[in-house]
């Protein structure tokens, strides 16, 4: 994954002011931006995706800009062919697994067959051993199987990057732990370039191939995961 990200957004309240002016150039296909909560860690991913349009600069992901300001160019999330996985996963509570997984290959506002058959939602149920729960709905599942579910949905559009927002934030200490390692294997496997955001330094210890740290709106260093964890102790 090659990002080249040189962006700056402000946003205003009645009662404060918010700045992100974010630049960085990476090639790295586990990168963990790590930062406390308000720092400006969901705007950079949002802009990332495609869900907010920032006021300046360029996002360039692999030679395409995604963004580009001065060029006029700033393509639909439908066309960046990054998969954003939310921090609650986004899973449709009405759809079942094999429908939900399914939702990823659709364009329009129908939802998948409650017995669809196709082969890449197939795939995806054997990749991530959730056939055997293709038709139960989210609430029927444990949180690991609704973790890979929403990432079969992601993945199955076959997207150049994954952007992860707190992943495990809201899991207690030994789902987190079990999930993280489960999250690990699967990145390894299917070697899908990652971009994670997180406020847990647990997490750039795993994931992080290189470690950006921003703070209220701006990178204040670059690291290896091991350089960061060192930074922070």
């Amino acid at each position: 994954m090659q990002l080249d990200i040189d962006i700056s957004k402000t946003l205003k309240s009645a009662k404060r002011s918010f700045q992100l002016q974010v630049r960085f150039q990476t090639d790295s296909q586990r990168l963990v931006v790590l930062g406390p909560s308000g720092s400006g860690k969901s705007l950079l991913l949002k802009a990332i995706a495609g869900l907010i349009r920032p006021d300046q600069g360029h996002i360039h992901l692999d030679g395409t800009p995604l963004f580009d300001h001065a060029a006029k160019i700033d393509l639909p999330p439908q066309r960046r062919q990054v998969a954003y996985l939310f921090q609650d996963y986004a899973l449709f509570p009405h759809l079942n697994v094999r429908q939900n997984i399914g939702f990823g290959l659709r364009r329009g506002l129908l939802n998948p067959r409650a017995a669809l058959q196709h082969e890449a939602v197939d795939y995806w149920l054997d990749a991530f051993q959730l056939r055997p729960v293709a038709g139960q709905l989210p609430e029927e599942l444990s949180g690991g199987q609704r973790q890979r579910t929403a990432l079969a949905r992601a993945l199955i559009a076959q997207p150049r990057a994954l952007l992860l927002d707190e992943p495990f934030s809201a899991l207690d200490p030994q789902l987190r732990s079990h999930m993280r390692r489960e999250l690990d294997e699967l990145q390894r496997r299917l070697q899908v370039p990652m971009l994670l955001i997180t406020h847990d330094p647990e997490d750039a210890e795993v994931f992080g191939e290189q470690v950006l740290h921003l703070r209220e709106g701006v990178i204040e260093s670059a690291a290896t995961a091991h350089e960061a964890l060192a930074l922070i102790d």
